[in-house]
């Protein structure tokens, strides 16, 4: 299963996109299945996102009718103050995407051809165009200014031919496009114009006059009224090349720029970074320092991987985590949910399929095999696969050859297998639930990942992460997590283990008040009335141990009835407020501060 692998392709695409921080006049200027870059017209420095924080994008692909929503990370930002105001280029990387949105983005870049614009073509003109730009460019054709804008406005046109035989109308809407070159919309209504379709000129003009034109970058070719097909292809093919160049030079200009920036900012900041997330967690527990050996001795090597764990472990992290490590990680991750749709659905989802090959396939789709190539696939719950489904995804994984629903045509593709089961597939294979075959074949490297309430030494980490990773997304201050709370989290079962984990730690840091820290008054009622707490491994069960857990269950319950505030639960308990102080500050149940 080898295969050449090309990396993800960069496209030029100029839609308008919405992102959440808001970011003014937010265009996007190219596109790959992993990423974007934008540019925007920012009404202060401050505004929209920026660099190591998440963001989220709404944009259309133009000519699909097709709207993609996207989770993703800002990797660089670069703001440039010029006369007509602030300009901000980002890159984001993809995190995310809402649904099945990823494989429409996917579809589109590997459907997508040259577009081209004719303005004002004749009949026999239009007949000209298409035979000179058969299976080069997709031309589409404008019979008046307005036309031409509104096809301009899709976003992703490379060249304009202004055709016929008007003089003074081809020469006016070059002029009226002029106007738009200017190095940045000061509106946010439009994209940098540096970038926009280059102008190759087919009608009549005077000589001295298409020279102006020109030498002032207003036109790119001129090859006057009928050129030659050979020579009007070449032209569009150089525009479009020229295009994708300048997008490129562009994109990597502010890069080089702002990594330099970045360079000399690092030399005078402190050693830190920008937070952690679950997957950047030291884990404490052996159980999952065993777990993260085995992912990092088995990700550079292509070999399938089967990950066992209940619900809510994180096997899709150690997947991703997997995937970052294997060499490839600046190839698709495709993930698919095997637990979601129908055999014959997720065969097409999987395999493709052909146009015809069934009621509703209006176009061929590769799949997600296909996708995927030189990546990797990671199919969760996949004891959920019917045996047919289960036969040929064991041919794939045998052949590497994927044969589309319908089709006769067989592709070949280099993908790595992740797969991943709530259940013991050995047990699945015994009673007749799922093909032995495959099984060894995915069983070539198991790692069973522990539940939660197994490893309590990793709950306190998490939560931290968690915490950190909260305070970033949902912009608040919360200070880490009291000794209260951490008494809940460690005598809790963690039925949904750490996907239950993270939604409790995301609910207490939306109810933490600014700086607070998190106890266990912010806790779901639930975890406070499931939790048993654990003692102390340390303790022998004396007299004294017993009664300071009394003395610290009594103090935190006058403590949470009086809303933290120590003179009136001193009052309550007829203490002294400074002994009361003391007693509380020992057991981890008020900080003075």
């Amino acid at each position: 299963m080898s295969a050449q692998v090309q990396r993800s392709e960069r496209k030029p695409l100029y839609v308008k996109v919405v992102t959440q921080p808001a970011l003014h006049g937010c265009w996007s200027v190219n596109i790959s299945e992993t990423g974007i870059g934008l540019i925007a017209t920012p009404r202060r420095p401050s505004e929209g996102p920026h660099e190591n924080e998440p963001v989220e994008l709404s944009f259309s692909l133009p000519d699909t009718g097709a709207y993609v929503r996207v989770h993703g990370t800002v990797r660089w930002r670069h703001d440039t103050a010029g006369g007509a105001g602030t300009v901000a280029a980002l890159g984001v990387s993809f995190g995310a995407f809402d649904a099945a949105d990823g494989v429409k983005l996917a579809r589109y870049l590997s459907t997508s051809h040259l577009q081209v614009v004719a303005a004002y073509a004749s009949d026999d003109e239009s007949r000209a165009v298409r035979q000179a730009l058969d299976g080069v460019a997709s031309p589409h054709f404008a019979a008046s200014a307005e036309d031409v804008h509104a096809l301009l406005s899709r976003g992703d046109m490379a060249a304009l031919l202004v055709c016929g035989q008007d003089e003074a109308q081809a020469l006016a809407l070059v002029e009226s496009l002029a106007a738009l070159r200017a190095e940045v919309d000061p509106t946010g209504a439009g994209p940098p114009s540096d970038l926009a379709p280059r102008i190759v000129y087919c009608a009549p003009a005077a000589p001295e006059r298409l020279v102006a034109l020109f030498n002032t970058g207003r036109i790119y070719r001129a090859l006057g009224a009928w050129p030659d097909p050979e020579v009007l292809c070449e032209a569009v093919l150089q525009a479009g090349r020229e295009h994708g160049f300048r997008t490129e030079q562009w994109r990597m200009a502010l890069e080089l720029e702002r990594n330099l920036l970045r360079e000399r900012a690092l030399a005078q900041a402190p050693v830190g970074g920008p937070g952690r997330t679950a997957e950047d967690v030291g884990f404490r527990s052996p159980a999952m320092q065993r777990v993260m050996e085995m992912v990092r001795l088995v990700a550079p090597h292509r070999v399938a991987v089967l990950l066992q764990g209940e619900t809510g472990t994180g096997k899709e992290v150690l997947a991703r985590i997997l995937h970052r490590l294997s060499g490839r990680g600046d190839l698709p991750l495709v993930v698919q949910d095997c637990g979601a749709l129908t055999e014959t659905l997720l065969e097409s989802e999987l395999f493709g399929h052909v146009k015809g090959a069934f009621t509703g396939a209006v176009s061929d789709h590769p799949g997600l095999f296909v996708l995927a190539n030189g990546g990797t696939i990671f199919l969760d719950e996949i004891e959920n696969t019917t045996p047919n489904l289960q036969a040929k995804l064991l041919r794939v994984l045998e052949t590497g050859d994927v044969r589309p629903v319908g089709g006769t045509q067989v592709r070949h593709v280099d993908v790595r297998v992740v797969a991943a089961s709530n259940r013991d597939l050995g047990e699945e294979v015994r009673t007749g639930r799922f093909r032995a075959d495959l099984f060894y074949r995915l069983n070539s490297f198991t790692i069973d990942i522990p539940p939660l309430r197994e490893r309590p030494e990793d709950i306190p980490e998490l939560a931290r992460a968690f915490v950190e990773q909260f305070n970033r997304t949902l912009k608040r201050s919360a200070t880490g997590v009291a000794p209260d709370a951490d008494e809940v989290m460690n005598g809790y079962g963690w039925p949904g283990n750490v996907r239950e984990l993270r939604n409790v730690v995301e609910r207490a840091v939306l109810l933490s008040r600014p700086g607070e820290m998190l106890t266990r008054r912010l806790l779901p009622p639930a975890l406070l009335n499931s939790a048993v707490p654990r003692t102390d491994p340390a303790g022998d069960g004396s007299l004294r141990a017993r009664l300071q857990l009394v003395e610290r269950e009594l103090i935190r319950e006058a403590l949470e009835r009086h809303g933290g505030v120590l003179r009136r639960a001193a009052v309550a308990l007829g203490m002294d407020p400074v002994t009361l102080g003391r007693r509380a500050r020992r057991h981890g149940l008020w900080n003075p501060e």
